[in-house]
């Protein structure tokens, strides 16, 4: 049996779980649609997810679907949780976007498509809601041609729009007196033929050549290909357009490809804790078959792959996980014995292989915020429950600080205020720890200004440590992480000095000159030396006459901080892309609002008596021209807004340092620094 791994995206209220809970009913798998409202779904599982009728973690459930096993994974709509959306997208052969016919193409519904397409994931487009008061059809396709994909092609059309009875006829082939139908075909074959030069030249020659045959044919393997997005119209509320949807998912979405007879590979996209404490990997197999009691590698490439004994597999079958003796290529397993696996971890074969090329899709999180327990009692146990919700979502940064009076202080980072009440009704449920928030702050980070080099002979008297080291630093462009090259042979000394060197740059540059990380910068190491192991003459070995990992680690921050000081850094602050929509007449009051926020208007267009703005505003403002523009637009502004750069602080200082940020200084670092003797 093929396997389907399908992803349900959408912005939040769009009605995505509600989809995920029909198409389920649809399958025979729930014997009752389940409610968002009445908190009955079934893959919202967190008391949390049920009272506040949102989804928080993705999550897995399957349906067969005529010889295809789907894996319906439906991932949060709202973009404080787009991690998990993030993670999802690894494993996708395929995927269905909900788009709401009332709300229309939202901020989020944009930023989703926009990552789909440029993944090249298959996507059909699923316009829900049809049946309420206020619902689009012909004017919808438009705008989700004109702002999603110009390869929109609607697979039908709408009955009672707007009304309880709403219903989806999908179009046929346009028999002789089937006008409905033959111009779909001429749609289709304008779509078509954009990418498919025969397709084109036939058409041109002879309209009446081209079958309908092969206008679905083409149609199933450009949407494979991700150059042609179906728009399928329906209701989950009451089931319209579900079995067309259905249909297409089984004719258009290609299944997973993999060898289940070759060695076991595969990623690892969800990581939760059972109920006894172990760690449960959700394991998308790539390839092979991992089995029960199989010794398995995995690693991430950052650390020493690890083997570890596996102690149980289930696979999803018809809604449930269920216990099985392996889990082949294609399918999605539940894991269990990998004590220290982490989301993003390859496993068996694929540990070693280069990174997944697909990368990091989304924006960092652009906020954090002081955690602090309501007990002092807790410091502890809260520092190691973060920590196991650090492992479960890697974008929750944590990291400790110093606070007022030099009491360390535990830090996590946020995509919006949402995940904050999250992370303290999760802390306050689940681990009986109550804790309460500072105010949230804005991520900020720094840039190189230019280049910069510094050097340290081991074992002088500004160099106590037996190691010398030479590093340049050149600033590097924006979304490229930073790298780590030698301009010294790799023979030269130990291949683990090296590492300590290289590891001691990542970790140093995750506090600039100004507090703030440096993501992006090329390192070179310029300069090399060590101390041969050594001993005294009828004596064992002496730490004190040869270099270990220790030297190189302890000089290493003072190398950098000195090349770092000599190349200069800027602070830059996140800047979120905004469209607005308000009533022409109140524009005038805007742009005062605009200069005072430091926004910028970057597009103006009139449809009507509504005016639509573009352009871009620091994350820091965001809050403020929320709160502003209700009463200037006597309640008719609608603002959309998405993470767009990083851009350099503007103001009369050249940086803007961090609070709780202390600059390494050499003689402080010294004295603190224990070397081993």
């Amino acid at each position: 049996m093929h396997t389907l791994n399908l992803g349900i995206l959408a912005h939040v209220d769009a009605g995505k779980t509600s989809l995920t809970e029909r198409l389920l009913y649809a399958a025979g798998v729930v014997e009752e649609v389940g409610s968002v409202d009445d908190g009955s779904t079934r893959t919202d599982s967190l008391a949390l997810e049920r009272q506040r009728g949102i989804t928080i973690k993705s999550a897995v459930v399957s349906f067969a679907l005529d010889g295809i096993t789907v894996n319906l994974i439906d991932t949060p709509g709202h973009p404080d949780f787009i991690a998990e959306v993030e993670r999802v997208l690894h494993v996708l052969d395929g995927a269905v976007l909900v788009v709401s016919a009332v709300e229309g193409v939202q901020a989020q519904t944009r930023v989703l498509m926009r990552t789909l397409r440029r993944l090249s994931i298959p996507t059909l487009v699923f316009v829900n809601k049809t049946d309420r008061r206020g619902a689009r059809d012909d004017a919808l396709v438009r705008d989700i041609a004109a702002k999603l994909t110009p390869g929109a092609v609607a697979m039908g059309a709408v009955r009672g729009l707007g009304t309880r009875a709403a219903a989806f006829t999908p179009y046929g082939p346009g028999h002789p007196g089937d006008q409905a139908g033959a111009a779909f075909a001429g749609r289709l074959a304008d779509v078509l033929s954009g990418h498919d030069d025969a397709l084109l030249a036939d058409y041109v020659a002879d309209e009446a050549a081209v079958t309908y045959r092969r206008l679905r044919k083409s149609l199933a393997e450009q949407t494979a290909a991700a150059l042609v997005h179906p728009v399928y119209f329906g209701s989950a509320a009451t089931g319209a357009g579900v079995a067309e949807l259905t249909a297409g998912i089984k004719e258009l979405l290609p299944a997973s490809a993999g060898d289940p007879e070759g060695p076991a590979a595969g990623t690892v996209f969800k990581v939760e804790r059972a109920p006894g404490g172990g760690k449960v990997a959700y394991v998308r197999m790539l390839a092979g078959t991992l089995s029960t009691r199989q010794e398995l590698a995995y690693g991430d490439g950052d650390r020493a792959p690890v083997t570890e004994k596996v102690t149980g597999v289930e696979v999803f079958e018809q809604g449930a996980a269920v216990p099985a003796a392996g889990v082949a290529a294609g399918r999605i397993g539940l894991v269990r014995g990998l004590a220290g696996v982490r989301i993003g971890d390859a496993v068996g074969a694929a540990v070693g292989r280069a990174a997944d090329a697909r990368g990091h899709h989304f924006a960092p999180p652009t906020l954090e915020t002081v955690v602090v327990p309501d007990r002092a009692a807790d410091r502890g146990a809260l520092h190691a429950a973060l920590f196991q919700l650090a492992e479960q979502d890697p974008l929750i940064a944590l990291r400790q600080g110093a606070g007022p009076g030099g009491l360390q202080e535990l830090y996590v980072s946020l995509y919006g205020e949402v995940q904050k009440e999250v992370i303290g009704a999760t802390l306050a449920e689940e681990y009986g720890l109550p804790v309460s928030f500072r105010e949230s702050s804005v991520i900020h980070v720094e840039r190189l200004a230019g280049s910069g080099s510094a050097y340290e002979k081991g074992d002088t008297g500004t160099n106590p440590f037996l190691a010398t080291v030479g590093l340049c630093v050149k600033p590097a462009p924006p979304g490229t992480g930073v790298r780590f090259d030698l301009a010294v042979e790799l023979g030269s000394m130990p291949y683990a000095f090296f590492k300590a060197v290289e590891d001691t740059v990542r970790a140093t540059l995750h506090q600039g000159l100004s507090g703030w990380e440096i993501p992006d910068a090329r390192v070179t190491m310029t300069h090399s030396g060590y101390w041969p192991r050594q001993s005294h003459a009828h004596q064992g070995f002496s730490k004190a006459m040869s270099s270990t990992g220790a030297d190189f680690r302890g000089v290493t921050p003072l190398v950098l901080a000195d090349a770092l000081k000599r190349a200069g850094t800027r602070v830059h602050e996140p800047v979120q892309r905004f469209r607005l929509e308000a009533p022409e007449d109140a524009v005038p009051a805007l742009w005062p609002v605009f200069a005072a926020l430091a926004a910028v208007v970057d597009g103006q267009e009139v449809r009507g008596q509504v005016a639509v703005l573009e352009g871009e505003v620091p994350a820091a403002r965001v809050h403020g021209l929320e709160r502003r523009l209700p009463g200037l637009t006597r309640g008719e502004g609608v603002l959309e807004t998405a993470f767009g750069r990083y851009r350099a602080v503007r103001g009369p200082a050249p940086y803007r340092p961090r609070t709780d940020h202390n600059p390494l200084d050499r003689k402080e670092y010294l004295l603190h620094v224990q070397r081993r003797v």
